[in-house]
């Protein structure tokens, strides 16, 4: 029998369903002939109706946010609720910064803008407020501070980079070696900041977290053994806008990032034999800052 001539050619066929129209194609599941009429994308390659309505594949839900970052995003949303908080209750006059940023040592100002060296109860019985500070007792300021902010850009600044550095440290690690990073690179930049701020200078901002965060991902470069360039940049950049920029905390950015550096580095490259005792070696570093939080305002004020 001729080939006949609506084909065109013996390298086409005629399609199941429209027989006066060639085609090169066939149906990936029952390989009959299709035209471009009867094609239905899949996942590989092209089907017929009919493979497609007696077998149809499942739907595939889009998610707006993968799933490590959810960890960086609850984070996000802890720090606006308390800036919005800030906000609401005065700004930079807000009762909540005496409560929550991190200032070394407890003081008592006066309206002047001078300062009474005195201690809580006395500031009481002169009617001056009480400025808490760690070395005071305000020892929870070494971590709320990290979700404190006043400025607009800061905040903006601070949560975008959580949310690009974020969800990459998180998906590699986990999320309970991300939130140990996160919270010991704000612990040690707090330690670093009571060690060589002025002692009654106040101190907001998750920066040294999330510089802690750029080391992790630099800990994770050089284990992967990867470009170092762009986040060799992303730190030179930082680190100008540091000494750039006035009243910038140099000492919470340097201690977050040496921090961020130290802990992901225990965690990549401790021995395979130690690994079961990883959150042991987590547990005696994470010591170190907070040994040094303890004594420095036995020995520096």
């Amino acid at each position: 029998m001729g080939t006949p001539a609506y084909l065109g050619s013996m390298d086409t066929e005629a399609c199941y369903r429209h027989p006066d129209r060639g085609t090169r194609i066939r149906c990936q599941r029952c390989n009959r002939p299709i035209c471009p009429d009867c094609m239905v994308e899949g996942a590989v390659g092209f089907h017929c109706p009919e493979c497609v309505r007696a077998n149809p594949q499942p739907k595939v839900k889009t998610r707006r946010f993968r799933p490590e970052q959810r960890t960086s995003l609850v984070i996000i949303a802890v720090n606006v609720v308390v800036w919005l908080a800030i906000m609401a209750t005065g700004m930079q006059d807000s009762f909540l910064l005496d409560v929550l940023a991190l200032t070394p040592e407890g003081f008592c100002p006066r309206g002047d803008g001078w300062i009474v060296l005195v201690d809580q109860a006395e500031c009481a019985v002169n009617g001056y407020d009480w400025q808490p500070g760690v070395a005071t007792g305000a020892v929870w300021q070494v971590i709320t501070s990290a979700f404190t902010h006043v400025q607009v850009w800061h905040i903006m600044f601070n949560m975008m980079a959580l949310l690009i550095l974020g969800h990459q440290v998180e998906g590699a690690l986990g999320r309970a070696r991300f939130l140990a990073i996160y919270f010991f690179s704000a612990i040690a930049g707090s330690a670093v900041v009571m060690a060589f701020s002025e002692p009654f200078f106040s101190t907001v901002g998750a920066s040294g977290a999330i510089f802690g965060l750029m080391g992790a991902f630099l800990a994770m470069t050089l284990k992967s053994k990867a470009d170092l360039k762009g986040i060799l940049v992303w730190l030179g950049l930082n680190a100008a806008f540091t000494f750039l920029v006035p009243n910038v905390s140099w000492q919470g950015h340097l201690g977050g990032l040496v921090g961020g550096l130290a802990i992901t580095a225990l965690m990549l490259w401790l021995p395979r034999k130690l690994r079961k005792h990883e959150w042991w070696f987590v547990a005696a570093l994470a010591v170190v800052p907070l040994a040094a939080i303890a004594v420095i305002p036995l020995v520096v004020y």
